[in-house]
């Protein structure tokens, strides 16, 4: 009996310590975000993180000008001058993907894939390829500790967010100078000549440091959601062989591919990429299901009531994107990849003004969506008219939520090159082994 009396006070006990490490737990979380976010608001702040709000740090610091300015740099004619760029970067991407005996861990490629995106076309930076890997690497480490706890001790992830990004801004710098001496053989203004000139015209002559601030603030927003998206995007293409070559006979139907399979030249502009309403379809599905962010913050403005609760002025609430995507009832079978539900027979995302969210909504609505979906539009067309791809596991990985929606081993993946036909080109050695006798 003395026993368990000693069994039942010891039981007691280690709940009674559970919930008070997971009270402090709780408590030191949210003086973490609080001081995060106090921290994006402070630009005299050390954290390694972008300065401003969450979400486009820049903005709101800067006033209603840089607004206008990020209108320019992701208008129809800036996105229309970025298209074929983009196309080039993607293609020479593929290219290498399928050069390689092994398979590649998507995840991780598609991470230096949008990061040369952002330097190559958004940023318009000449940056030699050796160079160009070295600052990825560098970039990585400053993402990787960008929510390190702000301690200032030796090895801490927090000191090497502070080297990460100090090492980042001196490329950036070096970057920019060479790109301001340099302005001959110009053929489209990038986001980074946009934001220069636009500054300039509205009498803000911005400094070297402003500058380093908003590219670092320009690559943050295109790296790790698209990375995300775009691994999603790969992943389902090989789920879903049917969608796949329905968006091959698409791309046929539109003079995109030829009826033999190999892509015709000088075909993808703007107005073509919009009138292929079942990739758009896939694209939007792709994020409706996996959505690379989970929600989004935002301060309450004016108090108001919702579904009989009081939300007072001042509160920060936050909004999930995942939960509103699996609850909405405009939604049949959530769980189902089925880019048709987003067809013109059904217009599941009609119903309703935000059922479907995966960029956020209202005045605060992602920036960069227009380009992201390029970027996606474009990755697909050629994976579809250029690629051959398997999957190089048993099985399909496992998806993690933190700190973007990704598969946990990186997806591993074997791509192949095309001959003329779209039949893969097995390496010699293999063609050997399956050549009959």
């Amino acid at each position: 009996m003395l026993f368990e009396g000693l069994e039942l006070v010891s039981a007691l006990a280690t709940l009674a310590a559970c919930l008070v490490s997971v009270t402090l737990l709780l408590a030191v979380s949210q003086q973490l975000w609080q001081l995060r976010w106090a921290a994006t608001r402070d630009k005299s702040c050390k954290l390694p993180i972008p300065k401003g709000s969450m979400g486009f740090p820049l903005i709101g610091e800067t006033g209603h000008w840089l607004l206008q300015v990020f209108s320019k740099i992701f208008s129809h004619e800036a996105l229309e001058s970025y298209l074929p760029k983009i196309q080039l970067v993607i293609q020479d991407t593929l290219r290498a993907w399928s050069s390689r005996p092994e398979a590649i861990n998507v995840y991780q490629e598609a991470q230096k894939l949008t990061f040369r995106m952002a330097i190559r076309v958004l940023l318009g930076f000449s940056i030699p390829e050796e160079d160009l890997g070295h600052l990825f690497e560098v970039y990585q480490q400053f993402v990787e500790n960008v929510f390190s706890l702000p301690v200032d001790l030796p090895f801490s992830g927090y000191r090497r967010g502070i080297q990460a990004r100090q090492t980042l801004q001196k490329g950036l710098e070096k970057a920019i100078r060479e790109k301001l001496q340099c302005t001959q053989g110009k053929d489209y203004a990038d986001a980074l000549d946009i934001l220069i000139e636009s500054s300039k015209e509205h009498g803000k002559e911005m400094t070297m440091q402003e500058l380093k601030d908003g590219t670092l603030e320009l690559i943050f927003a295109a790296y790790a959601t698209t990375a995300s998206a775009s691994t999603s995007l790969i992943m389902q293409l090989l789920k879903h062989p049917a969608v796949l070559e329905k968006l091959r006979e698409e791309l046929r139907a539109q003079g995109i591919l030829h009826s033999g399979g190999c892509p015709c030249e000088g075909t993808l502009r703007l107005d073509t990429l919009s009138g292929l309403h079942y990739l758009d379809c896939v694209i939007k599905e792709v994020m409706r299901l996996f959505t690379p962010i989970s929600g989004g913050y935002r301060t309450v403005l004016q108090t108001f009531e919702l579904d009989g609760f009081q939300i007072p002025k001042g509160w920060s609430v936050m909004y999930s994107i995942r939960d509103t995507h699996d609850t909405a009832p405009v939604f049949k079978d959530v769980n189902v990849f089925d880019p048709d539900r987003f067809g013109q027979a059904r217009s599941e995302d009609k119903d309703g003004r935000f059922h479907y969210l995966p960029f956020g909504g209202g005045v605060r609505t992602c920036l960069g969506k227009h380009l992201a979906k390029l970027f996606l539009k474009v990755l697909a067309v050629e994976l579809a008219s250029t690629s051959r791809f398997e999957l190089a596991s048993r099985t399909f990985p496992r998806i993690t939520l933190v700190p973007v929606l990704h598969p946990v081993d990186g997806l591993s993946v074997k791509f192949f090159g095309l001959d003329s036909n779209q039949n893969k080109i097995l390496p010699e050695t293999e063609a050997m082994l399956s050549a009959t006798v």
